[in-house]
């Protein structure tokens, strides 16, 4: 029913509750403003700049949506990377990184980072900055974070202390508030920084007296290596290696924290999918199968959790792994991803451990979390019913757990 063909009287009393509702949360929200301000001032921002910035501010009500929906985290791995490493991100790359060319000479000389690792980290985060005009993701970072901070809960403990930090930064004066702009969760310009993370890395490699990270395409893929290479940046590795696992495999090597040397899992029968060999046997590597026997497994080496600091996703990780390949011309993976498939909800992890006791397999805490006891579990299912024992949790295996295919 359109809210036009509600009567008069219910419409209005409508209007007044939400009219209510937003005067409460913004009579609220300012209430916070006036108290955070002891704990800013005492952290050492002036008040004069808190009273600027603040002023007139109100909570942004796009965050609670966007905090609940990160691509990453919430859709199947091929879909991320379908629209993370799309044509348009690779070509328009390859024209970035011959339109920086003598700039990223200088930052890959300086800190070792593959130039490609660092483009491609730009092209995940803002699109190569062709998103940073774009006021439906861009927000204003102290608005933000105030709202993230105000609303409290998981996050607000994080957004306070990153809150106080981008403060200090405009008190710095790298950039005035009207151009500190970013995604919802504070993270900021071309490469997204988040607050704390800027004060500790951005660097100026122009020399202009700005770590400009907002404005300056050089600051901002300068600071990106820098962050990269003292988190420990392998130079002269990649990533890792997509590869091919033979007839049989155990999959339950699969997956594990625990590290082997190249030349261990070559031994098994690993190879290289491109058909190359692998360049050092010495280089300590995991198996990573994000789709168990049904998609393309990977060999990572160091750097690929390198990259995980700047965004702990391992479907980010394997994003700027694969985009970074991609503008050093390399081709797409080989095998295929089950299109057919996908990822299981909460409830749906909670149903397939539920029916793996009630079988009598032991996954453990019937909680929703696919630790290492539900794939073991998983794997005892699946030998017993003649299936590729690889352990992964899929709609396709819950449904044949509950006799439904």
């Amino acid at each position: 029913m359109r809210f036009s063909s509600l009567p008069a009287a219910l419409c209005a009393g409508i209007l007044l509750v939400c009219s209510s509702n937003v005067f409460a949360q913004q009579t609220g929200f300012q209430k916070w403003v006036s108290s955070f301000k002891r704990t800013a001032v005492s952290a050492g921002v002036s008040t004069q700049l808190y009273d600027r910035v603040f002023e007139g501010m109100t909570p942004d009500p796009r965050i609670k949506k966007s905090a609940e929906n990160q691509p990453e985290f919430t859709r199947a791995i091929w879909q991320y990377l379908d629209s993370a490493v799309t044509e348009d991100r690779v070509s328009y790359g390859q024209q970035m990184a011959g339109d920086w060319n003598g700039w990223l000479d200088k930052i890959e000389a300086k800190y070792g980072v593959s130039r490609h690792v660092v483009l491609a980290i730009w092209g995940m985060e803002s699109s190569y900055g062709r998103i940073l005009d774009n006021a439906s993701i861009m927000r204003s970072t102290p608005r933000a974070l105030a709202t993230l901070a105000y609303q409290g809960g998981r996050r607000g403990k994080f957004a306070r202390k990153q809150l106080v930090a981008a403060l200090k930064i405009l008190q710095d004066g790298d950039v005035v508030p009207e151009q500190m702009r970013g995604s919802w969760a504070g993270a900021m310009g071309h490469t997204q920084f988040i607050p704390t993370t800027y004060q500790a890395y951005a660097v100026d490699i122009t020399g202009d007296g700005k770590r400009d990270i907002w404005n300056s395409i050089p600051d901002a893929l300068a600071s990106t290596a820098a962050y990269l290479s003292k988190v420990g940046w392998q130079s002269g590795e990649t990533w890792g290696y997509e590869v091919i696992l033979p007839e049989g495999f155990n999959y339950r090597l699969s997956n594990q924290r625990k590290n082997q040397v190249v030349a261990n899992w070559r031994k098994l029968g690993v190879t290289r999918a491109n058909g190359s060999a692998f360049p050092r046997g010495t280089d300590m590597a995991r198996l990573y199968t994000p789709a168990g026997a049904g998609g393309p497994a990977f060999l990572l080496l160091k750097n690929f959790y390198v990259i995980k600091r700047y965004n702990n996703s391992n479907a980010y990780a394997l994003g700027v792994g694969h985009l970074s390949d991609r503008l050093l011309g390399m081709p797409s993976f080989v095998a295929d991803w089950p299109r057919g498939d996908r990822p299981l909800t909460l409830t749906e992890k909670k149903a397939l451990q539920k029916r793996l006791v009630e079988m009598g397999y032991k996954p453990g805490i019937v909680d929703g979390k696919i630790g290492r006891g539900t794939r073991q579990a998983i794997q005892a299912y699946q030998k017993a019913s003649g299936m590729i024992p690889d352990g992964h949790d899929s709609i396709k295996l819950l449904n044949r757990l509950q006799g439904r295919t």
